[in-house]
C-alpha cells in the first residue's frame, strides 16, 4: 500500500476537524497532542516536515514562510471562518483520498 498523507493541525485549528477524521481511520496530530503548543512557527513547519505531515492551518504565516522557500511537508491552509466543521472535514478527506505525499511536497493546498 502506497503511503498516505498524515497531517498536523496547529493549535488554532478546530478540534472537532481533527476528531472527525481521527474517526475516519485519517492519521492526524495536533499540536497539544505533540506537546509543542508555543513553538514558533518555523519550528512547527521543521516539525511536520520531519515528521512527513502536512500543516493544517488556519492563518497566513505558513504561506509566508513558503514564499520563503522553506521546504515543507505540505500545508492545506483555510481563512479564518471561510468554512464549516463539514466543509473543512471534506476538503482534508477529498486531499487526503485523492493526493500522496509527494503531490504535497512544498504545496499549499487552499481549502
Amino acid at each position: 500500500m502506497a503511503d498516505r498523507i498524515r497531517f498536523y493541525f496547529d493549535e488554532n485549528f478546530p478540534g472537532p476537524v481533527a476528531r472527525s477524521l481521527q474517526r475516519r481511520g485519517i492519521d492526524v496530530l495536533t499540536v497539544h497532542e505533540a506537546g509543542r503548543n508555543g513553538f514558533l512557527d518555523e519550528e512547527q513547519l521543521a516539525f511536520a516536515f520531519q515528521q512527513r505531515r502536512v500543516m493544517v492551518k488556519l492563518d497566513s504565516d505558513y504561506i509566508t514562510l513558503a514564499a520563503q522557500e522553506v521546504p515543507h511537508a505540505g500545508i492545506a491552509y483555510a481563512q479564518p471562518q471561510s468554512r464549516s466543521i463539514g466543509e473543512l472535514v471534506q476538503a482534508l478527506t477529498l486531499i487526503f483520498e485523492v493526493l500522496e505525499p509527494d503531490d504535497m511536497m512544498n504545496h499549499i493546498e487552499y481549502l
